[in-house]
């Protein structure tokens, strides 16, 4: 049975030759909702996130959609399978929302376990088998974009852009898939982009090489709203 229920879109990013879409359900509960595909890779296509004129949810919208029903997967627990149908656009979020939607754990789920471009980035995927959620609504002071060159471990030359900040006392250095934000900065030289407070939207992955990795998804700049 299709159920509708209207989100505050805190992610539309890159996945696979996909979207990734997920937020907050506007009704106090503080839901998580990722709607995803019936496919093996639970892409979101093109056609499947769309308002009735064509154009795509962005970040800060708030957004109707068809759902059918929840369909979580391992630590995933937030999928929800989706009724390909139009998506709705009702209205937009602000910093006040945001503020009454933020999450401050102690740790972006499990820390200690990094790869050789990243710090705090991924966990096992048997540590993340044990965890009950893959979104988290964060704020912070500040960040720094890095692009750069991927590196010879991954044998992969193209430039990637990658997150640095501070949470809760931690450093984090996190791959970006925001679709806005990596597009606008691989346009960029090589370098290093300093942001003023913003919220972010971290996900994990689906797993890769024995590893779920943390994902900035979502970057909301302050100076941007």
């Amino acid at each position: 049975m299709t159920m509708t229920k209207t989100l505050v879109c805190l992610a539309n990013s890159r996945k696979n030759g996909g979207r990734c879409v997920a937020g907050i359900v506007d009704d106090g509960s503080r839901q998580w909702i990722r709607p995803v595909s019936a496919r093996w890779d639970h892409g979101v296509r093109e056609s499947e996130r769309q308002y009735a004129d064509g154009s795509e949810p962005r970040v800060l919208d708030l957004v109707s959609m068809p759902l059918l029903r929840p369909q979580p997967s391992a630590y995933q627990s937030e999928n929800w399978l989706l009724d390909p149908r139009p998506w709705k656009k009702t209205g937009r979020a602000d910093w006040a929302k945001l503020l009454t939607l933020e999450q401050s754990p102690d740790t972006i789920w499990e820390n200690g376990y990094s790869s050789y471009n990243g710090i705090n980035n991924r966990v096992s995927i048997e540590e993340a088998d044990s965890l009950s959620d893959s979104l988290k609504l964060i704020r912070v002071s500040s960040l720094t974009l890095q692009v750069h060159v991927i590196g010879a471990e991954y044998d992969d030359a193209k430039l990637v852009v990658d997150a640095h900040f501070c949470h809760a006392g931690y450093r984090y250095t996190l791959r970006v898939t925001d679709s806005e934000y990596e597009q606008a900065y691989l346009a960029k030289p090589e370098g290093r982009y300093k942001l003023g407070e913003s919220f972010l939207t971290v996900s994990l992955g689906e797993e890769f090489k024995g590893h779920a990795y943390k994902l900035v998804a979502a970057i909301i700049e302050r100076a941007k709203i």
